[in-house]
């Protein structure tokens, strides 16, 4: 019997201040950055959950809804929304916050994160426990988004 864990235990916070070393020409922050962080805290989230080794296979959805430029404190906070047998599906928002604690979403992703043994192989992660009428929709709305990846897979995407 697979054993269960909460979303709540995947958790992740993570803060970057904005650099000049992190921005475009532009001083906007590098989209690249962003996504390296993302891919980050991703992977920190599904190993809390699976208690194992991980790998990224995919970034479902990257949407960028606002820009920040250098100086802002950037926030990201990840957790587990569905697992299947050996892959969690990781929602990670991405927030620019202002210095009063006020956040404003400028990012949101999807990761798909896969358990693997030393060997590089892929083994089972623990189901996930939903504890709440949000979670479960965020649940039934990650089984969309798996059907939808299998089906680009089969289109050769």
């Amino acid at each position: 019997m697979r054993i269960k864990k909460r979303s709540s235990e995947s958790h992740t916070e993570q803060q970057y201040m904005i650099r000049p070393i992190h921005v475009n020409h532009y001083g906007r922050l590098f989209g690249g950055e962003l996504m390296k962080w993302i891919d980050e805290v991703a992977g920190i989230a599904a190993m809390r959950h699976s208690e194992s080794n991980i790998t990224t296979a995919a970034i479902d959805n990257l949407q960028f809804k606002a820009p920040a430029m250098t100086g802002d404190m950037i926030v990201l906070i990840a957790r587990v929304t569905y697992t299947g047998r050996t892959s969690m599906e990781v929602r990670v928002d991405t927030y620019k916050e202002d210095p009063d604690g006020t956040r404003h979403v400028i990012n949101r992703a999807y990761l798909t994160e896969v358990a693997i043994d030393a060997d590089g192989n892929p083994v089972e992660v623990p189901e996930l426990i939903i504890e709440s009428e949000a979670e479960q929709l965020e649940y039934e709305s990650a089984l969309k988004r798996c059907e939808l990846r299998k089906q680009r897979r089969q289109e050769g995407f």
